[in-house]
């Protein structure tokens, strides 16, 4: 039986571009396009969850502007695990959508090794190519 685990999942729009990242040390096919997402901690909002995720992934303080909705996602084979995903959209200071950067954190799988990856906007149009099901609720940002 998968382990359930709830996560958050961050949508960041600015200038009709979405905040993702790929990862550095890891080839394109294996991780994909992603944006900032992450575990909900025991006890955390997943608000909460959402903002810290956004600041530990990339760097950015953020607020969140709104719940997009829920889905689940079952990663297996990769991990014994499936997904109940919270997503949310956060706005940030604005931002030079030229602009990319590098950010980075301690692997929460391992905790030791630091895994680090480039940060950049794609246009909103292109974000079907997120992996991993990160994408389910894009549809939602046009809809108010």
């Amino acid at each position: 039986m998968p382990e359930v685990k709830d996560k958050v999942v961050c949508y960041v729009v600015q200038d009709g571009h979405l905040l993702v990242f790929t990862h550095l040390q890891h080839p394109m096919h294996i991780t994909g396009v992603q944006v900032p997402a992450g575990s909900i901690k025991v006890g955390e909002d997943p608000q909460r969850a959402a903002v810290r995720e956004l600041l530990e992934e990339t760097g950015l303080e953020g607020v969140v502007k709104r719940e997009l909705g829920t889905s689940t996602y079952d990663i297996r084979p990769m991990r014994n695990e499936v997904a109940n995903r919270f997503f949310f959209e956060l706005e940030v200071t604005k931002r030079d959508v030229s602009r990319r950067w590098i950010a980075g954190e301690h692997d929460p799988e391992s905790g030791d090794q630091i895994e680090s990856w480039e940060c950049w906007w794609l246009p909103v149009e292109h974000a079907h190519v997120l992996a991993a099901g990160l994408g389910a609720q894009l549809w939602k940002l046009k809809a108010e």
